[in-house]
């Protein structure tokens, strides 16, 4: 059970909260094209592609011509092939809930306003007919929310993402690296899909950038940055720091993104900083 202390607005997250964040961003009374492309009509979606998303057993309901039968023989169970849908929009959101993200100077924590921006996000592309997916993740494990679309698919998400929250702030400490994440990512978004990582400056460690290098090769991956107040204005006067027996001052300085945006800049990722909850 998470402390009644922090059960509170900013620290504490609620999926009534997130589905809130559709007012403004849903209309009723008009259809929206399901394609982007000038002159489409309302229409189902095109069903599968020519990308390969997995070979897995044979299940109950699934069409026997995608048997694919070198697994089938090389295993002795029936297995079939997998293939991303073909649709013209496509995104997938990632929220990072591991320590480095649950804490805060202003009114919210950093996770709670990461996962407030992504939701918008997921708003927006659901307004504009998307197909959406995402990941939650903390420092014990990680929650899907497999491509979907329309107002139960936001619902879904936003009940993952308040429920991962809460596991996340009784988990406490632990260190995670995102590269298995980031291959998840990768056989859950196709080929052209856009995809937004909320995370904090250090989130992305050495160990994550092949895997994230690989994500963006037929993606757009936007790294997304809620700063904190304290971020972008740390106190001016020199600050007593202590560990142990050890004792030093220090000053800190406003975030710079030129080096971080540069080293993403090599993986083919975009860098995009939001300031305020505004997001």
């Amino acid at each position: 059970m998470v402390s009644a202390a922090f059960d509170s607005p900013g620290i504490r997250l609620h999926a009534a909260e997130l589905l809130s964040l559709r007012e403004g961003h849903l209309r009723t009374g008009r259809h929206r094209p399901a394609s982007r492309r000038p002159g489409a009509l309302p229409a189902p979606p095109t069903g599968a592609g020519m990308d390969l998303r997995e070979i897995r057993a044979f299940t109950e309901g699934d069409d026997i011509r995608r048997i694919d039968h070198a697994a089938t023989a090389r295993t002795g169970t029936p297995h079939i092939r997998s293939f991303h849908e073909d649709r013209d929009d496509t995104v997938l959101l990632i929220a990072d809930f591991r320590p480095p993200m649950l804490w805060g100077t202003g009114t919210s924590l950093r996770s709670v306003r990461a996962a407030r921006i992504l939701a918008r996000r997921g708003w927006q592309a659901i307004a504009r007919g998307a197909s959406l997916a995402a990941i939650g993740v903390d420092a014990a494990g990680a929650a899907i929310v497999p491509l979907g679309g329309g107002v139960p698919q936001m619902s879904r998400i936003s009940h993952m993402l308040a429920d991962r929250h809460r596991h996340a702030l009784e988990a406490g400490s632990g260190d995670r690296s995102l590269a298995d994440v980031l291959a998840r990512a990768g056989r859950l978004a196709p080929p052209g899909a856009e995809i937004l990582i909320a995370t904090d400056a250090e989130g992305i460690g050495p160990s994550d950038e092949l895997s994230l290098a690989r994500l963006a090769r037929r993606r757009r991956v936007r790294l997304v940055l809620p700063l904190d107040p304290l971020d972008t204005g740390p106190p001016p006067q020199t600050l007593p720091i202590h560990a142990g027996t050890l004792s030093r001052s220090a000053r800190l300085r406003p975030f710079d993104p030129a080096s971080l945006s540069q080293r993403l800049r090599a993986l083919n990722v975009n860098l995009e900083i939001i300031a305020d909850d505004a997001g």
